[in-house]
């Protein structure tokens, strides 16, 4: 029997139905291959247990002949090829829950295997973002956010922008076609920052803003 861990969602990667006037604009998620690499820093811990095998044959074959010492290679191959499968799966298994959205109104990402959460990032609240694209054409777009907001990076990780702790960037992490979602983006934001800001009065005499 299929079970689906988010059935409880009424709209796709959203904890909620979205108003009359939101709508969908794009939805992906990080491709594994591309997160294991870049987040899981999986090519790097290849090359560690390529290098520690090839520095065993080295150092054996002063002692032992040449197809022993490969032998003495042999766990180092094992133990890279294990860690490297572990570090895949969980790519996978973060990419899978991840759900990233774009709409009219804001950036929302479905993210967590364990502790799922959902962040809602409205254009109003992202100063500006960045694109890092591969030469395959996948890429991270990160959002850098304006005023006191602030992300904690160990929670939302993987699905930030590396190496910025500090100030922890919200990001569409590895996503396939980068340079079309960034254009969604792009023209989304542009157009959501441009609509006015109606102020309506209050019975007391406060000005509330109203779209």
């Amino acid at each position: 029997m299929s079970h689906d861990d988010f059935n409880f969602e009424p709209v796709r990667g959203l904890p909620e139905a979205l108003p009359p006037d939101e709508h969908i604009l794009w939805q992906g998620a990080p491709d594994p291959w591309a997160l294991a690499r870049d987040a899981f820093k999986v090519r790097w811990v290849a090359s560690y247990f390529s290098l520690l095998a090839v520095w065993r044959i080295g150092a054996s074959s002063t002692e032992v002949s040449f197809g022993v010492a490969i032998a003495h290679a042999v766990p180092f191959v094992l133990a890279g090829v294990l860690v490297c499968g572990i570090l895949y799966g969980l790519a996978t298994i973060q990419a899978r829950a991840a759900v990233y959205t774009l709409t009219n109104k804001r950036v929302a990402l479905r993210i967590g295997a364990a502790l799922t959460m959902t962040l809602n990032l409205p254009y109003t609240w992202i100063g500006c973002a960045s694109l890092d694209v591969r030469k395959s054409g996948h890429g991270t777009l990160a959002f850098e956010l304006i005023g006191d907001t602030r992300l904690s990076f160990l929670m939302t990780w993987p699905h930030v922008r590396p190496w910025h702790i500090a100030r922890t960037q919200a990001a569409l992490r590895c996503i396939p076609d980068a340079h079309r979602v960034a254009r969604i983006f792009a023209d989304a934001a542009e157009t959501r920052i441009a609509q006015p800001v109606i102020a309506r009065s209050e019975p007391d005499g406060r000005a509330v803003a109203a779209e």
